[in-house]
């Protein structure tokens, strides 16, 4: 199981599995991920949702492939490029409810904006220090797209290519017509760890032994102490 809570010092066994050519996206999408202004154009009609997910990959990568000073691993613009590419088509309300569970019903407004703050804040560092990672021989392919583009929710699967094997990486797409390409990202699954479930285990915890402001003081902490390194 992931912990959120850990610092680089403290990478559980999970996360040692992982190379650092699956890290920089699992932290990502996680969920990566995780709004960046810099979105997909509009269109017309819905994309295929593969065909949605390609593009987005392909993007993602090309800034990061050019960008000097993301190739350096300088944060703030790390966090930038996150915030204004990928974010915009994420879900991070349903994302967010999912992961606390249901103490999100409970939980009044004012709350549950501070949880999705403080959330959407988590990933979008966790995703820049990942990125830094990249390397310019990485590659992410979506596989064939087996599902009907006319569901309202989907499946899509693809792989990070570039180490000695290639690293699975599952999305949860849902359909909407205001989104950029007409999907938004609501979870993500690598090798076999669902973005938000892991997170509804941790927070479930954290809610039980301190409820509902605890998680919120906690997820701040974790933020604070992220923005110091």
């Amino acid at each position: 199981m992931i912990t959120m809570f850990e610092d680089s010092q403290g990478m559980n066994m999970f996360q040692r599995r992982i190379s650092a050519l699956s890290l920089w996206f699992f932290r990502a999408i996680s969920t990566v991920f995780l709004g960046l202004v810099v979105a997909l154009p509009a269109y017309a009609t819905p994309q295929a949702p593969d065909v949605f997910m390609q593009q987005l990959s392909n993007e993602l990568m090309e800034v990061v492939r050019k960008d000097p000073a993301v190739k350096s691993g300088d944060m703030q613009k790390l966090a930038n490029l996150v915030d204004t590419k990928v974010l915009p088509n994420v879900n991070f309300q349903r994302m967010t409810a999912s992961a606390v569970g249901p103490a999100w019903r409970k939980a009044t407004p004012e709350q549950q904006k501070r949880l999705q703050e403080e959330f959407k804040m988590l990933l979008v560092r966790s995703y820049a220090g990942a990125l830094s990672q990249t390397k310019d021989n990485y590659t992410i392919v979506v596989k064939s797209f087996k599902g009907s583009a006319e569901d309202n929710e989907v499946v899509v699967r693809s792989e990070i290519r570039g180490g000695n094997e290639p690293i699975p990486l599952d999305y949860r797409l849902e359909k909407n017509a205001d989104a950029p390409g007409g999907w938004m990202i609501y979870n993500f699954n690598i090798l076999g760890v669902w973005l938000v479930d892991n997170y509804r285990t941790q927070f479930s915890q954290e809610i039980n032994a301190k409820g509902v402001d605890g998680l919120i003081a906690t997820l701040a902490e974790r933020n604070k102490s992220n923005s110091r390194k």
